[in-house]
């Protein structure tokens, strides 16, 4: 063998060393940000989800993987904090869900792989380049194109018809809300339904938004997806039946707590998904190499309870489409 051919064989080995080193060693370490508190059973049951799924492709806690779980409920703070301490460990690779987690993540590292769930947009917002090649470190699992938020104002005007105004409560520090906002503007004229954004960043801002709707008739509320409307969700549901205002969500579990209706897409199944992805990174494959992949099927779910305590009788057609009636 000639010097140079050794040299270069050398080279190679010990460049490809320390991963193998670290497959036949210590785990493989998994940095999860949960954008939920941690008591939300929401955020639990996703997190589960992606562990039992990673059980089944040969990955288990305490043996050859450890992951390292942050519950940063929305709060930016929390959310910087998580990730530089992720970054500084190193983890191999970082989950987590929401635009806001992204959009702090994504300047803070351009080496270790991040596997998202549950971001809308990530192509405008630019996380990516495109959904077929993402280039980079970051891929995962979109929940929203932002052209779904016309769908919203038309099926809260078919369950309330006599809506005239709606309020839209958006996230100033949400990248991909103004575009939410922008499609929402044209249904509205469409529907010839005046329109206002409250900016809200916490739980006094959402008080006084919807507070201030209180005694204007004809009113809805059109509520974007987003941690500080998830981790508040429970307020903004109170608030919209003390003051009688129909309202739309992004995710099924507002509708189960109380919520009027939700349409969107089942979050839980994107946790999988994340696995797996984790998976083939784990096995060599590039994330920019992974595409990006955005939903097929969307839901429809009705809370009857709240229809009736609002005095909304619900067209039949409606019902018939809905996947889920709560009564």
């Amino acid at each position: 063998m000639r010097r140079r051919e050794f040299i270069t064989m050398l080279g190679g080995t010990a460049l490809s060393w320390p991963l193998v080193a670290r497959a036949q060693g210590s785990p493989r370490r998994v940095g999860a940000i949960m954008n939920y508190a941690e008591a939300d059973p929401e955020g639990q049951t996703r997190l589960s989800a992606f562990r039992a799924q990673l059980s089944k492709l040969g990955w288990n806690e305490g043996g050859n993987i450890r992951i390292d779980t942050r519950w940063v409920a929305g709060q930016t703070d929390r959310i910087r904090g998580a990730a530089a301490e992720l970054i500084g460990i190193p983890v191999d690779v970082i989950v987590g869900n929401s635009t806001l987690l992204l959009t702090i993540l994504k300047p803070l590292t351009q080496t270790i792989p991040i596997v998202f769930a549950q971001v809308a947009d990530p192509v405008g917002s630019g996380f990516v380049k495109s959904y077929a090649r993402p280039g980079g470190n970051i891929t995962g699992f979109t929940d929203f194109d932002p052209s779904i938020a016309g769908k919203w104002l038309e099926v809260l005007k078919e369950t309330a018809p006599g809506v005239s105004r709606i309020m839209v409560l958006a996230d100033p520090k949400q990248s991909n809300h103004h575009e939410f906002g922008r499609v929402l503007e044209g249904a509205a004229s469409s529907f010839k339904v005046q329109m206002s954004v409250a900016q809200v960043r916490d739980r006094v801002e959402i008080e006084k938004a919807i507070s201030s709707l209180a005694g204007q008739p004809d009113s809805g509320l059109v509520v974007l997806p987003g941690p500080v409307n998830n981790t508040q969700r429970d307020l903004i549901i109170q608030l919209a039946a003390r003051n009688r205002l129909p309202a739309i969500y992004p995710f099924r579990y507002y509708c189960k707590d109380g919520g009027l209706l939700y349409y969107g897409i089942d979050q839980l199944d994107q946790w999988p998904k994340v696995a797996r992805y984790v998976d083939r990174i784990f096995r060599g494959e590039k994330p920019g190499e992974l595409p990006v992949e955005a939903p097929t099927k969307f839901e429809l779910a009705i809370n009857l309870r709240t229809a009736k305590a609002l005095g909304i009788i619900v067209p039949a057609a409606l019902l018939g489409r809905a996947d889920e009636v709560i009564e």
